[in-house]
């Protein structure tokens, strides 16, 4: 009777951790959060040497891409997210979930672009932008134009906020020497278990919140 109920136990047990795990996955809607006309997030590093800094977004400038993004900050998507891709003198880029779970819930997840063909700002450098693979392809990686990349605009590459002078001394600073090595594929399945074993000087964003 004790063994039973031992078992019991354990399988209650079992049960309630993986639908509170299945719960705690941040998932898409059936359509994003409106987001303010403006609003400020505070973006906080995981390296502690780096410190936090600030986005400002303006939702006239990409509607769509500014929607997104307050959804997942809402929804607090944005944890240990790792730069994984980080080029000297053009951008950094980030967004893929450290959890393979989350990952594929978001991975279909995907928002009509913003206007291009006259777009509201350039990806000047400070900029943020959603990452795309062609028409209506944005899902949940962007990116951080350190540099001035006005060439991306007329690809459907539409920024909608700025960090702050703090933000780009940081994006300076941050591990480069990895280029585009991690494979982005491997990201997706393994998450950062592949990215601490395979590429450990990575920098991480711990936390993204609104201000």
């Amino acid at each position: 009777m004790s063994n039973q109920i031992t078992t019991l136990l354990l399988t209650t047990l079992l049960t309630c951790t993986l639908s509170l795990t299945a719960n705690a996955i941040p998932k898409p809607g059936k359509a994003d959060l409106k987001s303010p006309a403006k609003y400020t997030v505070i973006v906080e590093m995981q390296n502690k040497s780096l410190g936090s800094f600030q986005i400002d977004i303006t939702r006239k400038w990409a509607p769509n891409g500014a929607d997104r993004f307050y959804t997942l900050v809402k929804k607090d998507y944005f944890k240990d997210i790792a730069l994984f891709r980080a080029i000297d003198g053009f951008m950094v880029q980030f967004g893929i979930h450290g959890n393979p779970a989350v990952s594929k819930v978001w991975r279909e997840a995907k928002i009509k672009d913003d206007p291009k063909a006259t777009p509201k700002v350039s990806n000047d450098r400070g900029f943020i932008t959603f990452a795309t693979a062609g028409p209506h392809t944005r899902t949940v990686q962007l990116f951080i134009n350190t540099n001035n990349n006005a060439f991306l605009d007329s690809q459907g590459f539409t920024p909608f906020g700025k960090v702050d002078k703090k933000g780009l001394q940081i994006f300076d600073k941050v591990f480069k020497g990895y280029g585009e090595k991690p494979n982005q594929g491997q990201i997706q399945a393994q998450g950062n278990n592949y990215l601490s074993k395979s590429f450990p000087k990575l920098d991480y964003i711990k936390s993204i919140k609104l201000k």
